[in-house]
């Protein structure tokens, strides 16, 4: 069952995007370049190179924070990937 949140299926995106809703602006977006894996819908493993990690302005990681995929982070911001807070490490 997926539940449906102002026309937009559930996901750990938008579980991201209510948890920043309530951060000061400042935040950024870390590429962390080590193997990660995640669940997809369908419940298959799906494994990546890298991942990414968003932090508060004291430079301390967002609990619940990481994920995978940067354009599906910006789909569910509504923010173009090129106007996103990404920092290089």
């Amino acid at each position: 069952m997926i539940a449906i949140l102002g026309g937009m299926a559930f996901n750990h995106y938008v579980k991201i995007k209510r948890i920043l809703d309530e951060q000061p602006q400042g935040w950024i977006i870390r590429r962390i370049d080590e193997p990660t894996a995640a669940k997809n819908f369908k419940g298959e493993t799906v494994e990546f190179d890298h991942y990414y990690r968003v932090y508060d302005t004291n430079n301390n990681p967002i609990k619940y924070c990481k994920f995978q995929q940067l354009d599906r982070f910006a789909r569910a911001l509504g923010t173009p990937v090129e106007e996103l807070p990404v920092v290089e490490t």
